[in-house]
């Protein structure tokens, strides 16, 4: 005898079906679950064992074999324990039910309650897409499971109450959909409590605006990562495929927060120097999105840049480039998405005075070298803005009068980025920084005088190709904000400029 139910497994961030076989036989008692189960999955018999005889059923005796289909794709986790907990009680007869139409997902303690378990988001949506009619999933996870449209999502707390519900003796109320919770922007911090630094907050709101990658140096105490810490605050609003596509990240990670459904803040991410390449990009035996994927469609920021190790920051290479990050071992090759904007903080030598004149650098010529060399060139070719951010003036600081508020920014920024929404309808992106090489012409317009200043910098800078494109796509992003369809000449300088910082400290 053989009984079926619907299950979901995860890869990476996407959903499968899973098949939940169960088959009883003669023979001495046993228990066993194959279709390449990790540890968690094979515990799965005693979890079930316990819950099915703690709730007042009855474990039935025999050869039970458990099967996962597809058997050729690892099973992770313990989101099985539910549909094989049904599956048993509809081998023995304990339960008759049409539930073919229906897919469980959830882990269960030993006393048959129903705990959380990650990745709902993403399961969710593909029961939905493979046409099921009803999901039942942990009760913690009912918020994200409710903003799938187009599947019953019914929240279970316990085996009892489910068991109730299929039976047909007490029905299980829906998830509400009205009660749907989002994270929302509280912010403690706001650019107008930054004084001074308007060439610094000008970098920024471009690089908010564009979702460009910047490099801020400056002394200790210039305001670097006061600075960083308040782009949050004038970020744009996400669209609602990327509140899809982040959600799905944290979820599958578990680090989304207990009752929210969707993520609509941008997420800002600064993991501590001592990170490892693993910790920053993903991985582990079975392979986990980083803090760059954690990161995705929002900013991480990476203060004190050159205490990284040199590999974590040589890591950053490739995904900076594709936006996204391949990570391969020997359970399997998975992808994530990591589109971000990367925004790194450093001073410009050991004790942090080289150059800046605020006083005099106590470092030789050799450590200012070595300092500065941590980080590489074909890394510094792959941020866009590089901007100086000097110590702040007395006079400035004693000003009375308030400096721009974040709000005021933010509209700015929004703006520009319903510019780029529009212009980018057709190809599936959502920022200048993520424009096609192929299509820089087509998107990135000069007029005469902006063509002559670009090509005068390329000749003179000796700027790489890669240069090139990523002063096209921040000077499109200035000519957003300026309202400007075609760029000129203001918008080209001006691009230049923030390529200039690595000819100061790096070209010696």
């Amino acid at each position: 005898m053989v009984d079926r139910v619907n299950g979901m497994g995860l890869t990476g961030i996407e959903a499968y079906a899973v098949d939940v076989e169960a088959a009883i036989s003669q023979g001495l008692p046993s228990f066993d679950v194959v279709g390449l189960p990790d540890a968690a999955v094979k515990e799965s018999r005693d979890r079930v064992r316990s819950a099915i005889k703690n709730c007042g059923f009855e474990f039935p005796l025999g050869k039970i074999t458990v099967n996962l289909a597809p058997a050729d794709v690892k099973k992770v986790g313990p989101l099985y324990d539910l549909p094989i907990f049904i599956a048993i009680l509809k081998l023995s007869g304990q339960l008759d039910a049409d539930i073919s139409g229906d897919v469980y997902i959830g882990e269960l303690s030993l006393f048959g309650s129903v705990r959380p378990v990650n990745g709902v988001l993403p399961m969710t949506i593909e029961a939905q897409r493979l046409g099921y009619k009803r999901i039942f999933v942990p009760y913690e996870n009912r918020s994200e499971a409710a903003v799938v449209k187009g599947i019953e999502v019914y929240p279970i707390k316990d085996v009892g109450s489910l068991y109730s519900h299929l039976t047909g003796r007490k029905m299980l109320e829906q998830a509400d959909r009205d009660e749907l919770t989002v994270t929302m922007g509280d912010f403690s911090v706001d650019f107008s409590q930054v004084k001074g630094q308007y060439e610094a907050k000008r970098a920024i709101e471009i690089a908010a605006a564009g979702s460009h990658n910047m490099l801020l140096v400056g002394p200790p105490g210039s305001g670097k990562s006061m600075l960083a810490q308040r782009m949050p605050t004038i970020l744009p609003d996400m669209t609602f495929s990327e509140m899809i596509e982040t959600t799905k990240i944290h979820s599958v990670a578990g680090v989304l927060p207990g009752g929210v459904s969707l993520i609509n803040q941008r997420p800002f991410r600064a993991p501590h120097h001592t990170i490892s390449p693993m910790g920053l990009s993903g991985g582990g035996t079975v392979p986990r999105p980083g803090e760059i994927s954690l990161a995705h469609n929002g900013v991480l920021f990476l203060d004190e840049f050159p205490e990284f190790t040199r590999q974590t920051m040589e890591v950053l290479r490739q995904p900076l480039e594709d936006g996204s990050v391949t990570i391969s071992r020997v359970s399997g090759t998975l992808t994530y998405p990591c589109s971000v904007a990367l925004v790194c903080a450093m001073n410009p030598c050991p004790c942090g005075y080289y150059g800046t004149g605020v006083r005099k650098c106590t470092c030789s010529p050799n450590e200012v070298t070595r300092y500065l060399n941590k980080v590489s060139g074909p890394l510094l070719d792959r941020i866009d803005i590089h901007i100086e951010v000097p110590a702040v003036r007395y006079e400035e600081l004693s000003s009375p009068i308030p400096a721009e508020s974040s709000a005021e920014i933010r509209q700015r920024v929004n703006k520009a980025r319903s510019i780029q929404l529009e212009r980018f309808k057709d190809i599936n992106i959502t920022s200048n920084a993520r424009i096609p090489t192929g299509k820089l012409h087509e998107f990135c317009r000069l007029d005469d005088k902006a063509d002559a200043v670009l090509k005068k910098a390329f000749d003179k800078l000796g700027l790489s190709s890669r240069a090139y494109s990523k002063i096209l796509k921040v000077s499109r992003t200035i000519a957003d904000l300026d309202g400007s369809d075609i760029i000129r000449s203001v918008h080209i300088s001006e691009a230049v400029q923030y390529r200039s910082l690595d000819r100061k400290y790096w070209n010696r």
